[in-house]
């Protein structure tokens, strides 16, 4: 057979490879930023939900959530989380009012309630940088969702969206306060899971 310019084009567009998405053999090959590869109509259809790598999660372009509007407000303390003696504290401050449920949400047009969310960090190197990410992913819209409370059973609240928080100063990781030496890691994994690093 000739090998003619339509040729060409078609060997470099098939793959030996399976695409992890259609488990069929990659049509018009897409590498992503994680060395990963799929079909190009593949990975865009995914991309259209959530920009993240099916394989490894890793986030290309910038997520946004569904949060309802509200405020973050920082304030710095002299007080001492158990495991952190050497510096103060820094609180957060979540609040939302009432609203109403929009497109984004599980119920549209049903209404949910007031809330609001007190958490610490440390006010350590480590502690900051924390607080940077939060701030990043607070205003993408990513800290809260409306769903199922886990701890009341009442649905159509204001929840936390696995990006745990420290909502007490001691008691430990079971009463979701300190110390607990590896949550600072714990919470930066659960931040870079949802697209939110120091480099985007």
């Amino acid at each position: 057979m000739e090998n003619t310019p339509n040729n060409r084009s078609d060997v470099v567009r098939k793959s030996t490879e399976d695409c992890a998405i259609c488990l069929d053999k990659i049509q018009e090959k897409k590498v992503l930023k994680c060395l990963h590869s799929f079909c190009s109509a593949c990975i865009d259809s995914v991309f259209k939900f959530k920009p993240a790598c099916p394989i490894c999660n890793t986030y290309h372009g910038v997520y946004t959530g569904n949060q309802p509007n509200g405020t973050m407000t920082v304030m710095r303390g002299w007080q001492r989380l158990p495991g952190f003696e050497n510096c103060g504290s820094i609180v957060i401050q979540y609040s939302f009012p009432a609203g109403i449920q929009g497109p984004e949400h599980p119920n549209p047009g049903v209404r949910y309630s007031s809330t609001s969310r007190t958490a610490f960090l440390p006010a350590c190197e480590e502690g900051e940088k924390v607080l940077k990410l939060l701030r990043k992913a607070f205003d993408r819209r990513l800290i809260f969702t409306i769903g199922q409370s886990a701890t009341t059973g009442l649905n159509n609240v204001i929840t936390w969206n696995d990006i745990h928080h420290k909502t007490s100063i001691g008691g430990g990781p079971q009463c979701f306060g300190y110390p607990d030496p590896a949550y600072l890691f714990r919470v930066q994994e659960e931040l870079r899971l949802k697209g939110v690093t120091e480099d985007d």
